[in-house]
């Protein structure tokens, strides 16, 4: 990970830490959200791919995949998730696989982590003439009360998915962004979506204080906010925010 920023690198080795946390928390994306990105690509590179939460639904869509990513943990993970899929240790600015190789890229909930300089010509380098660079953030709809009171108690502004056109920027060469959302709902438990809260960077590398300080607070919401006063389970609603660019 040398060619990673002393930043990047102390984050991605954190998610490493807690890989297994991580899968079994965060949520999927809706398979509509991730055909409109890939168009009719039939070879994908999930740069960033984590745990295989975007590989499990590239797969679904009978697409061929392969899964690149920093920290070997993750990729670990991803291996029991969507067995058989190629995975490959490497980042976005070093992406280690041949000129045109696939037609479409995409990167879930990652780009914000990446080096455009650097990472955008390596993309193009491996994309095929006319291929897409599909981007895509699920962020929990804190228009709903109780889930902007959960945003402040975790930091939210702080959270890169917070402010999506301050990532989304690819330029040459590619061409002109195009946007979709999809809305959804995701039914967790109390614990799973405090599992969501402890897959966090934010929270993974905060200190144990800190961390306690943060579950006991989402705690006492759970416990007492009106809305989800004696509810076993949650609806946390969600928008999945698409962008995509074609290949010049």
């Amino acid at each position: 990970m040398d060619h990673l920023g002393p930043e990047n690198e102390h984050a991605a080795r954190s998610f490493g830490s807690a890989a297994s946390v991580y899968h079994a928390a965060r949520p999927g994306y809706p398979a509509e959200a991730v055909a409109w990105l890939i168009g009719d690509a039939t070879r994908v590179l999930d740069l960033g791919a984590g745990t295989g939460k975007l590989t499990e639904v590239l797969v679904g869509l009978d697409r061929e995949v392969i899964a690149v990513d920093p920290v070997e943990e993750m990729l670990d993970e991803l291996e029991i998730a969507v067995p058989g899929v190629p995975r490959i240790l490497g980042t976005a600015e070093d992406i280690p696989i041949e000129d045109d190789a696939v037609d479409a890229v995409v990167v879930g909930q990652a780009w914000h982590w990446f080096i455009p300089e650097r990472a955008v010509p390596e993309i193009a380098r491996v994309l095929r003439p006319g291929g897409v660079l599909g981007l895509v953030w699920n962020s929990r709809d804190t228009s709903v009360g109780w889930l902007r009171e959960a945003g402040d108690i975790m930091h939210e502004r702080h959270d890169a998915s917070a402010s999506f056109e301050g990532y989304v920027r690819i330029g040459a060469p590619f061409g002109p962004i195009e946007e979709h959302t999809v809305a959804w709902s995701a039914t967790m438990n109390r614990e799973r979506f405090l599992d969501l809260v402890r897959s966090r960077s934010y929270f993974i590398t905060a200190s144990a204080d800190e961390q306690r300080e943060t579950i006991a607070k989402l705690e006492q919401l759970l416990a007492e906010h009106p809305d989800l006063v004696g509810r076993d389970e949650l609806e946390v609603p969600y928008l999945t925010r698409c962008f995509r660019a074609r290949l010049a």
